[in-house]
């Protein structure tokens, strides 16, 4: 029996096997298909790689991630605590918004990730991220509402680079990020 880091590992290269997006492929430096903990409780979902994550292979680690590290030690997280992906695995030219018809390539292996998981609680971050899971709904309007999807917690959030772009959305981010714990707990 695999373990679920070597279910995880397959699955990336079978994106790269079975060539989804290859036109995507092609313009990215490295496929960024997530990071952290396969035992974790929380899976946080963004909706593609940008131009730092993509030059070094890993989730979340520009000016966004940062604050996202900041906001998972406000709960009393870390990374290793919990697993970090997005919808896309490869960075979109010029980090335009995903297209519908790679979100749906990448999808099945989305949830595949998911499966091997099983988390208690997926947090989408920002509309591409939640409308993947809840078609038709806006993060201004779902943010920091549970969901249920599949019989698991979903926790739709503003992505954190919202922050960066708008300072109004920071401490409403905060806000919603602290009700993280209380989201796990009733799962437990």
């Amino acid at each position: 029996m695999s373990t679920k880091q070597q279910q995880l590992e397959q699955i990336a290269a079978d994106i790269v096997t079975n060539n989804v997006c290859p036109d995507l492929a092609k313009t990215a430096t490295h496929l960024v298909f997530g990071e952290g903990n396969p035992d974790a409780d929380i899976v946080f979902i963004g909706e593609a790689p940008g131009r730092q994550e993509d030059l070094h292979g890993r989730p979340f680690i520009g000016a966004a991630g940062k604050f996202l590290d900041e906001l998972l030690e406000g709960v009393g997280l870390t990374r290793e605590d919990v697993y970090i992906t997005s919808i896309l695995k490869y960075r979109p030219p010029n980090n335009r918004d995903p297209r519908s018809e790679e979100k749906d390539a990448f999808m099945p292996y989305l949830f595949a990730q998911l499966d091997v998981i099983a988390p208690a609680l997926i947090v989408t971050l920002g509309n591409h991220g939640t409308s993947c899971f809840v078609p038709g709904v806006r993060i201004s309007t779902a943010h920091g509402q549970p969901q249920t999807w599949q019989g698991r917690t979903l926790l739709p959030l503003y992505h954190p680079a919202a922050a960066l772009y708008n300072r109004k959305l920071r401490q409403t981010i905060i806000d919603d990020f602290a009700m993280i714990p209380t989201c796990i707990k009733d799962k437990k």
